[in-house]
């Protein structure tokens, strides 16, 4: 059971601070009864809930794919730039990126409020795949296949694991693939930059079983599927996309 101003919040209804002032204007009923208690306690699935004569649905945690745009942060709040949540239309007040992008970094970020799924995505011990399309100046050579997957001296007290390198192209400005199974600070720019080739566009792609949807242009999210999250929750279908690299 849990409090029925908790019961609305999650399910979006408003803040906590809203939630209690549709309460007491009489706009909820439970079980056909006008509800004013924000301690009340209710059950999910078994009591039903309505405001405004309309169904409440709960639900504990929510899931999010966003594509995310260069110029925002990773972050709930900032006093300087805009986050990842001001793209993200929901009045629940507990979501979170799981792990960061840099500022001017693009592509797939998960947002939830499911900590203990957010600690295990990003707990060392998993080693979840995380894959970047990149844009680096100049050509690169097949060695640096090589170098990654050997691992590379980027000024930390160990080298990098080994990573991943596709060459999509090379000239000019060179095409890359790079998946990594760690999350240290600026780290695949770290890694190009020990290459030798700076990188002009970064962009993640996918993250553990999660692919970015094509359809989503940068600053867009939809909720994940079931399927992508019994996906994200299973330890074996990370594992088989480790295997498989």
């Amino acid at each position: 059971m849990i409090r029925l101003d908790k019961y609305l919040a999650d399910a979006g209804i408003g803040t906590r601070s809203q939630v209690k002032q549709y309460l007491k204007k009489g706009m909820v009923t439970v079980n056909g009864e006008v509800e004013q208690q924000p301690k009340q306690k209710v059950t999910p699935g078994a009591d039903l809930i309505l405001f405004q004569g309309k169904e409440v649905s709960y639900s504990e945690y929510e899931y999010y794919m966003l594509n995310k745009p260069a110029g925002c942060v990773s972050a709930t709040k900032d006093l300087e730039y805009k986050t990842v949540l001001d793209y993200i239309d929901s009045l629940r007040d507990d979501l979170f990126p799981v792990g960061r992008l840099d500022r001017d970094t693009e592509g797939l970020l998960l947002i939830t409020n499911d900590g203990a799924l957010s600690h295990r995505l990003l707990s060392p011990a998993y080693h979840v795949p995380k894959t970047y399309y990149i844009k680096v100046s100049g050509c690169v050579p097949k060695e640096a296949i090589e170098g990654c997957r050997l691992g590379l001296d980027i000024g930390d007290d160990a080298p990098t694991k080994p990573a991943f390198l596709e060459i999509l192209s090379a000239g000019e400005v060179s095409e890359l693939l790079l998946t990594i199974t760690e999350g240290r600070y600026h780290q695949v720019k770290r890694m190009c930059h020990v290459l030798g080739y700076p990188v002009e566009y970064l962009k993640r792609v996918s993250f553990g079983p999660l692919t970015l949807d094509a359809s989503l242009a940068l600053g867009q999210y939809r909720p994940l599927t079931p399927e992508e999250i019994t996906q994200l929750k299973d330890e074996e279908s990370i594992c088989c996309i480790i295997k498989k690299q």
